[in-house]
């Protein structure tokens, strides 16, 4: 009887054996596919320590970076000095409308409004960057973003599949419809070889592929090289310091015009420490501009930047 018995208590304890070894795959499976789906937040401290050598900005040709959507123009270096108004907040109340509207050349970003905003952030444009994400809430308004500011110049940026002519998504026809109703606006969008450009100076300046890392670069990211190629002294109104989030305590909108809007240091730390999805890595952005402030003469204002910028832990 036992003999008998052997085989078959055999034949269940392999069973038993295969299934757990198959459950263990699955779930070691599982774990590497959740880590790499997931990303670590950036740490300053090595942030500090991984950058290499970054190409030199100035030295990009805007021919080749820039296309015209309508007619054939050229994008132009064209200020000595420009200012940078963000769409921040910090702005409000501060009286710098006067200001800024003496400033030789203006670049704003996305859909920020100037009416009704005027005493605080003035009511010029030359430059507008705008995202793929903010294309339709710019044209859909062109008494306020394209007949008001007359001379001015719209760059679009975005995937390449989504903003380059003969792509499936329409949205570069849409660009160039307005462009055309609009002759005395110039509209550029930014070109295939510069948007791996913009990626590759992320990779020099963090250490991190931006696609790898899961990360989106902001339109303050775009902004700011567009900036820098264009301006030999920058000036940029309510970007806060990288540090800023440590230290605060007051909340504040992330738009100025728009009070109801997420606080913006909750949207900054949460984006940083995103771990699934894609997220802007706003405070590792303004890590990087502040290594750049001495090198192509920018500064900050409301709020101000110090010189020694301290990289604490978010």
């Amino acid at each position: 009887m036992v003999t008998l018995m052997l085989p078959k208590i055999k034949l269940r304890v392999t069973g038993r054996t295969a299934a757990l070894i198959l459950i263990f795959a699955l779930v070691t499976f599982l774990i590497i596919l959740t880590s790499n789906n997931s990303e670590e937040p950036f740490n300053y401290r090595e942030l500090k320590l991984k950058y290499t050598n970054p190409p030199n900005i100035r030295k990009w040709l805007l021919q080749d970076g820039y296309i015209s959507v309508s007619g054939n123009k050229t994008l132009h270096p064209k200020c000595n000095s420009c200012v940078i108004v963000t769409s921040s907040s910090h702005l409000l109340n501060t009286d710098l409308g006067p200001k800024i509207n003496q400033a030789e050349c203006i670049i704003r970003m996305n859909d920020a409004p100037t009416t009704g905003y005027e005493k605080d952030v003035g009511n010029k444009t030359t430059f507008r960057v705008v995202a793929h994400s903010s294309v339709y809430r710019v044209l859909r308004r062109p008494q306020e973003f394209l007949s008001r500011f007359p001379g001015q110049t719209l760059i679009f940026w975005g995937p390449p599949n989504k903003m380059q002519q003969g792509s499936k998504s329409n949205m570069y026809h849409i660009i160039q419809r307005a462009s055309s109703a609009f002759p005395n606006v110039s509209a550029f969008v930014v070109s295939p070889r510069n948007m791996g450009r913009f990626d590759e100076l992320f990779r020099a300046e963090t250490g991190r592929d931006r696609a790898k890392s899961h990360s989106w670069l902001s339109t303050g990211w775009f902004t700011m090289v567009i900036a820098v190629e264009l301006c030999n002294n920058v000036h940029v109104y309510g970007m806060v310091p990288p540090n800023y989030c440590s230290k605060r305590q007051r909340k504040m909108p992330y738009h100025y015009y728009e009070p109801k809007s997420p606080d913006e240091c909750i949207t900054y730390i949460q984006n940083e420490q995103g771990r699934r999805g894609n997220h802007h890595r706003f405070i590792t952005e303004k890590l990087v501009f502040a290594r750049w402030a001495p090198v192509y003469n920018i500064t900050f204002s409301h709020p101000e930047w110090l010189d020694d910028i301290e990289t604490e832990s978010i």
